[in-house]
Protein backbone atom coordinates (compact mmCIF):
# COMPACT_ATOMS: atom_id res chain seq x y z
CA UNK A 1 0.00 0.00 0.00
CA UNK A 2 0.98 3.65 -0.32
CA UNK A 3 1.26 4.35 3.42
CA UNK A 4 4.67 5.90 2.83
CA UNK A 5 2.94 8.85 1.17
CA UNK A 6 1.81 10.08 4.58
CA UNK A 7 5.42 10.31 5.73
CA UNK A 8 6.39 12.20 2.58
CA UNK A 9 3.49 14.62 2.90
CA UNK A 10 4.10 15.24 6.60
CA UNK A 11 7.63 16.35 5.85
CA UNK A 12 6.09 19.49 4.34
CA UNK A 13 2.70 19.76 6.02
CA UNK A 14 1.32 20.05 9.53
CA UNK A 15 -0.05 16.78 10.99
CA UNK A 16 -3.57 18.19 10.88
CA UNK A 17 -6.39 16.96 8.64
CA UNK A 18 -9.37 19.31 8.74
CA UNK A 19 -12.69 17.58 8.14
CA UNK A 20 -14.28 19.88 5.58
CA UNK A 21 -18.00 20.06 4.84
CA UNK A 22 -18.81 22.13 1.74
CA UNK A 23 -22.27 23.69 1.85
CA UNK A 24 -21.72 25.99 -1.14
CA UNK A 25 -19.47 25.49 -4.18
CA UNK A 26 -18.26 29.06 -3.73
CA UNK A 27 -16.68 28.16 -0.37
CA UNK A 28 -14.36 25.42 -1.56
CA UNK A 29 -11.42 27.26 -3.10
CA UNK A 30 -11.15 30.22 -0.67
CA UNK A 31 -11.51 27.87 2.30
CA UNK A 32 -8.78 25.59 0.99
CA UNK A 33 -6.53 28.56 0.27
CA UNK A 34 -7.08 29.95 3.76
CA UNK A 35 -6.04 26.64 5.33
CA UNK A 36 -2.98 26.31 3.09
CA UNK A 37 -1.97 29.89 3.91
CA UNK A 38 -1.92 28.79 7.55
CA UNK A 39 0.29 25.78 6.83
CA UNK A 40 -2.48 23.14 6.81
CA UNK A 41 -2.23 21.30 3.50
CA UNK A 42 -3.82 17.90 4.10
CA UNK A 43 -7.47 18.61 3.36
CA UNK A 44 -10.20 16.01 3.81
CA UNK A 45 -13.23 17.09 1.80
CA UNK A 46 -16.16 15.02 3.01
CA UNK A 47 -19.00 13.60 0.96
CA UNK A 48 -21.56 14.75 3.52
CA UNK A 49 -23.06 17.18 1.00
CA UNK A 50 -23.69 17.09 -2.73
CA UNK A 51 -20.87 19.59 -3.28
CA UNK A 52 -18.03 17.38 -2.06
CA UNK A 53 -16.93 15.87 -5.37
CA UNK A 54 -17.03 19.19 -7.19
CA UNK A 55 -15.03 20.81 -4.40
CA UNK A 56 -12.27 18.21 -4.71
CA UNK A 57 -11.90 18.93 -8.40
CA UNK A 58 -12.01 22.71 -7.91
CA UNK A 59 -9.41 22.71 -5.13
CA UNK A 60 -7.05 20.46 -7.06
CA UNK A 61 -7.16 22.90 -9.98
CA UNK A 62 -7.03 26.18 -8.06
CA UNK A 63 -4.89 25.41 -4.98
CA UNK A 64 -1.91 23.34 -6.12
CA UNK A 65 -0.24 23.55 -2.69
CA UNK A 66 -3.09 21.58 -1.15
CA UNK A 67 -3.07 17.80 -0.75
CA UNK A 68 -6.71 17.00 -1.33
CA UNK A 69 -8.38 13.89 0.01
CA UNK A 70 -11.92 12.65 0.28
CA UNK A 71 -13.68 11.68 3.49
CA UNK A 72 -16.89 10.01 4.64
CA UNK A 73 -16.38 7.36 1.96
CA UNK A 74 -18.64 4.39 2.69
CA UNK A 75 -18.70 2.55 -0.65
CA UNK A 76 -16.36 1.57 -3.45
CA UNK A 77 -18.48 3.58 -5.86
CA UNK A 78 -17.91 6.74 -3.82
CA UNK A 79 -14.18 6.05 -3.73
CA UNK A 80 -14.02 5.60 -7.49
CA UNK A 81 -16.01 8.79 -8.10
CA UNK A 82 -13.72 10.81 -5.83
CA UNK A 83 -10.58 9.41 -7.42
CA UNK A 84 -11.85 10.46 -10.84
CA UNK A 85 -12.18 14.01 -9.47
CA UNK A 86 -8.55 13.96 -8.34
CA UNK A 87 -8.66 12.87 -4.69
CA UNK A 88 -5.13 12.10 -3.49
CA UNK A 89 -6.10 10.14 -0.38
CA UNK A 90 -9.25 8.44 0.87
CA UNK A 91 -10.70 8.32 4.38
CA UNK A 92 -13.56 6.13 5.56
CA UNK A 93 -15.41 6.12 8.90
CA UNK A 94 -15.29 2.32 8.80
CA UNK A 95 -14.09 -0.49 6.60
CA UNK A 96 -15.44 -3.23 4.36
CA UNK A 97 -14.17 -5.84 1.95
CA UNK A 98 -15.34 -3.72 -0.98
CA UNK A 99 -13.43 -0.69 0.26
CA UNK A 100 -10.30 -2.77 0.89
CA UNK A 101 -10.48 -4.24 -2.62
CA UNK A 102 -11.05 -0.87 -4.29
CA UNK A 103 -8.22 0.74 -2.34
CA UNK A 104 -5.81 -2.07 -3.17
CA UNK A 105 -6.67 -1.84 -6.86
CA UNK A 106 -6.06 1.92 -6.76
CA UNK A 107 -2.87 1.59 -4.72
CA UNK A 108 -3.03 5.03 -3.11
CA UNK A 109 -3.23 6.14 0.54
CA UNK A 110 -6.41 4.85 2.17
CA UNK A 111 -7.31 5.28 5.85
CA UNK A 112 -9.90 2.68 6.90
CA UNK A 113 -11.88 3.59 9.98
CA UNK A 114 -11.36 1.43 13.07
CA UNK A 115 -12.64 1.58 16.63
CA UNK A 116 -11.76 -1.84 18.11
CA UNK A 117 -8.82 -4.21 18.28
CA UNK A 118 -10.54 -6.64 15.91
CA UNK A 119 -11.05 -3.89 13.34
CA UNK A 120 -7.41 -2.84 13.63
CA UNK A 121 -6.36 -6.43 13.00
CA UNK A 122 -8.68 -6.80 10.03
CA UNK A 123 -7.45 -3.61 8.39
CA UNK A 124 -3.83 -4.58 9.04
CA UNK A 125 -4.38 -8.03 7.52
CA UNK A 126 -5.84 -6.30 4.47
CA UNK A 127 -2.56 -4.39 4.11
CA UNK A 128 -3.38 -1.05 5.75
CA UNK A 129 -1.09 -0.05 8.60
CA UNK A 130 -2.15 3.60 8.62
CA UNK A 131 -5.71 3.81 9.93
CA UNK A 132 -8.36 6.27 11.06
CA UNK A 133 -9.36 5.85 14.72
CA UNK A 134 -13.01 6.91 14.80
CA UNK A 135 -14.92 8.10 16.74
CA UNK A 136 -11.78 8.79 18.74
CA UNK A 137 -12.99 10.08 22.09
CA UNK A 138 -16.15 7.97 22.14
CA UNK A 139 -14.11 4.84 21.32
CA UNK A 140 -11.70 5.30 24.22
CA UNK A 141 -9.51 8.23 23.23
CA UNK A 142 -5.92 8.39 24.42
CA UNK A 143 -6.18 5.37 26.77
CA UNK A 144 -7.40 3.21 23.88
CA UNK A 145 -4.63 4.38 21.58
CA UNK A 146 -2.08 3.66 24.30
CA UNK A 147 -3.56 0.18 24.66
CA UNK A 148 -3.28 -0.36 20.89
CA UNK A 149 0.41 0.54 20.92
CA UNK A 150 1.39 -2.77 22.56
CA UNK A 151 -0.11 -5.42 20.28
CA UNK A 152 -0.17 -3.16 17.21
CA UNK A 153 3.22 -1.47 17.38
CA UNK A 154 3.42 -1.37 13.57
CA UNK A 155 0.12 0.48 13.10
CA UNK A 156 -0.25 4.27 13.11
CA UNK A 157 -3.44 6.20 13.57
CA UNK A 158 -5.18 9.42 12.62
CA UNK A 159 -7.77 9.89 15.38
CA UNK A 160 -10.88 11.88 14.48
CA UNK A 161 -14.05 12.56 16.42
CA UNK A 162 -14.20 14.69 19.56
CA UNK A 163 -10.80 16.24 18.86
CA UNK A 164 -10.40 20.01 18.90
CA UNK A 165 -8.08 22.88 19.64
CA UNK A 166 -8.00 22.08 23.36
CA UNK A 167 -6.88 18.45 23.12
CA UNK A 168 -5.34 17.70 19.72
CA UNK A 169 -1.79 18.24 20.97
CA UNK A 170 -2.31 15.48 23.55
CA UNK A 171 -3.21 13.04 20.78
CA UNK A 172 -0.30 14.15 18.59
CA UNK A 173 2.08 13.42 21.46
CA UNK A 174 1.30 9.69 21.21
CA UNK A 175 3.93 7.63 19.41
CA UNK A 176 1.36 5.75 17.30
CA UNK A 177 -0.44 8.89 16.08
CA UNK A 178 0.81 10.43 12.84
CA UNK A 179 -1.89 13.08 12.43
CA UNK A 180 -5.22 14.19 13.88
CA UNK A 181 -8.43 15.12 12.15
CA UNK A 182 -11.30 17.37 13.12
CA UNK A 183 -13.60 20.20 12.20
CA UNK A 184 -12.30 22.81 14.64
CA UNK A 185 -10.17 24.36 11.90
CA UNK A 186 -13.26 25.12 9.82
CA UNK A 187 -15.92 26.46 12.21
CA UNK A 188 -19.31 26.86 10.58
CA UNK A 189 -19.72 30.49 11.62
CA UNK A 190 -16.40 31.57 10.10
CA UNK A 191 -17.03 29.68 6.86
CA UNK A 192 -20.59 30.98 6.45
CA UNK A 193 -19.33 34.52 7.08
CA UNK A 194 -16.49 33.94 4.59
CA UNK A 195 -14.06 35.03 7.30
CA UNK A 196 -11.08 33.40 5.64
CA UNK A 197 -8.56 35.26 7.81
CA UNK A 198 -10.08 33.58 10.88
CA UNK A 199 -9.58 30.21 9.20
CA UNK A 200 -5.97 31.03 8.41
CA UNK A 201 -5.39 32.16 12.00
CA UNK A 202 -6.78 28.87 13.32
CA UNK A 203 -4.54 26.95 10.93
CA UNK A 204 -1.47 28.89 12.04
CA UNK A 205 -2.34 28.31 15.70
CA UNK A 206 -2.83 24.62 15.05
Amino acid sequence: MADHMWDLWLERAKPLVPVIVINSPLEAVPLAQALVDGGVRLLEVTLRTQHGLGAIEAIRQAVPEAIVGVGTVTSAQQMESALKKGAQFVVSPGSSDDLFACAREWGGPFLPGVATASEVMRAREAGFRYQKFFPATAAGGIPMLNAFSGPFSDVRFCPTGGIGQSNHHEFLALKNVFAVGGSWLTPVDAVSAQNWQAITSLAIAG
